[in-house]
């Protein structure tokens, strides 16, 4: 094939991202609509929606961090997860002390629904 017969192919990676950095808890995280996610546990019922302050907010090649005070997040709680099982141990040689303990942390599952900027 010579150069004019090669078929022209359109970059379609590119598109308009709209994605913002919330803060869950003492955590950010970085979501876009249709997410899943897992955040610190929360009370809420499932079912229920939940709003969380945006950090930052990306809309295509405009970053926005300042003034940020009407944008928030909303989301739609799932349900409840638990996190990986830790297991804690602890020695001390020639005394006998040996200590097991183990630790899984709680977490909630929310879906992201609608970014507002």
């Amino acid at each position: 094939m010579t150069d004019m017969q090669k078929p022209q192919f359109v970059d379609q990676t590119k598109e308009t991202a709209v994605y913002a950095i919330v803060r869950a808890g003492a955590k950010q995280q970085k979501v876009a609509v249709g997410d899943v996610i897992e955040i610190d546990l929360v009370t809420t019922p499932v079912g229920d929606t939940l709003t969380l302050p945006v950090v930052m907010a990306v809309d295509g090649e405009t970053v926005t961090t300042g003034g940020l005070d009407k944008a928030a997040v909303t989301v739609e709680v799932l349900g409840g997860a638990k996190g990986p099982k830790i297991v804690i141990q602890k020695y001390k040689n020639k005394t006998g002390y040996k200590k097991r303990q183990g630790h899984r942390q709680k977490y909630t599952q929310v879906k992201v629904t609608d970014i507002k900027l």
